[in-house]
């Protein structure tokens, strides 16, 4: 079952256009990685540099294994390190409704 990720990130001030250019660089391996099904970057209108990646995947385990991928290659390191707080990742279900 497909799962959505919410990855949010408070990027620090000085780092935001940093930040997005990152994410415009990155984000065609990401579509190009197995599982992936969409992506879309938001950033709060009312708190600068609040970034929230809403992310569809084909499952929880094909997006582990991608984080894993991007955790090898460094990438989380980086973003760590322009980030003003941890990120938070959240996992959710489609509900019938």
């Amino acid at each position: 079952m497909a799962v959505t990720v919410i990855f949010e990130l408070q990027i620090k001030s000085d780092q935001i256009d940093a930040a997005k250019k990152t994410f415009k660089e990155i984000l065609p391996d990401t579509r190009a990685y197995d599982g992936f099904i969409d992506i879309y970057v938001t950033e709060n209108q009312d708190k600068p540099g609040n970034l929230v990646l809403v992310e569809k995947w084909e499952s929880r385990p094909k997006y582990e294994k991608y984080l894993g991928w991007r955790t090898e290659t460094g990438l989380v390191e980086q973003l760590g390190a322009i980030c003003a707080e941890a990120p938070i990742v959240r996992f959710f279900d489609t509900v019938d409704a």
